[in-house]
């Protein structure tokens, strides 16, 4: 069953019962009520479909440096209230089984950035408006859908491997398929792609960190705040409309 007509169902349940109450109520009204709740029922976004989840609660041996929680990014401002990396909840665990794959060759993750709200999106976007680097909020992040992370290898210390770029730097070391660097940095690039692409994540073409989920463009663009991710179903004002096409970071 698809997620529109199980929302659909859902809705139409506390509508059908409301109806029952008003015996009144005439035919023409009570098509008018299901269409407007037909509608709606594509607005509307329940626990049970998406949910975001701290990728902590799923694993705790994933390093996380989370950049918009300091000063310490290319805005120069701290963007979030809260160092926590949200993702949908099947995105976390395929992140997870990086980890595990990783953790054999005495390797690990650290995360950067994971589920972030359009409205930080907006803050990014006016103060470095490059698409290929930042998206456009008008289109929405993959970021704001929870089905991005960026994130880079560590050693079994927790140690940052070298890459060809520093995360965050928009310049064409960060593209994936820079040849300069070193040949260990380059490496290093490949092994963290190679495994993500395992469990279903793509990378960004002009960010080596970033990571789109599989299907990601069919999840809702959110402007969630980080406080609060378990008060779900959401309001429809908190849903936009994502771009169908391919989004960046």
């Amino acid at each position: 069953m698809t997620l529109p007509i199980r929302r659909f169902i859902e809705v139409s349940k506390h509508v059908i019962a409301s109806v029952a109450k008003q015996s009144k109520l005439k035919i023409a009204s009570s098509l008018t009520l299901l269409a407007t709740t037909f509608f709606l029922s594509q607005n509307i976004f329940f626990a049970e479909d998406n949910p975001l989840i701290d990728i902590k609660e799923v694993n705790p041996r994933i390093l996380m440096e989370i950049r918009y929680a300091t000063p310490d990014n290319f805005t120069h401002e701290t963007l979030y209230p809260e160092a926590r990396c949200l993702l949908l909840r099947e995105v976390a665990f395929k992140v997870s089984l990086v980890q595990q794959s990783l953790e054999k060759r005495g390797l690990g993750l650290k995360i950067f950035d994971g589920y972030r709200p359009l409205s930080v999106q907006k803050k990014m976007w006016a103060v470095y408006p490059v698409e290929g680097f930042v998206a456009n909020p008008l289109k929405g992040s993959n970021h704001n859908r929870g089905a991005a992370v960026d994130l880079t290898l560590v050693d079994a210390k927790g140690h940052e491997l070298p890459m060809p770029s520093a995360y965050d730097e928009f310049s064409k070391r960060s593209y994936r398929n820079y040849a300069g660097g070193s040949a260990e940095q380059r490496q290093n690039r490949q092994i963290l792609e190679d495994e993500m692409s395992k469990e279903g994540f793509h990378g960004l073409t002009t960010e080596w960190w970033h990571f789109d989920y599989k299907n990601a463009k069919l999840f809702p663009v959110l402007d969630l705040p980080f406080s609060s991710v378990d008060k779900l179903p959401l309001p429809v004002s908190l849903i936009k409309e994502g771009n169908r096409g391919r989004l960046k970071s």
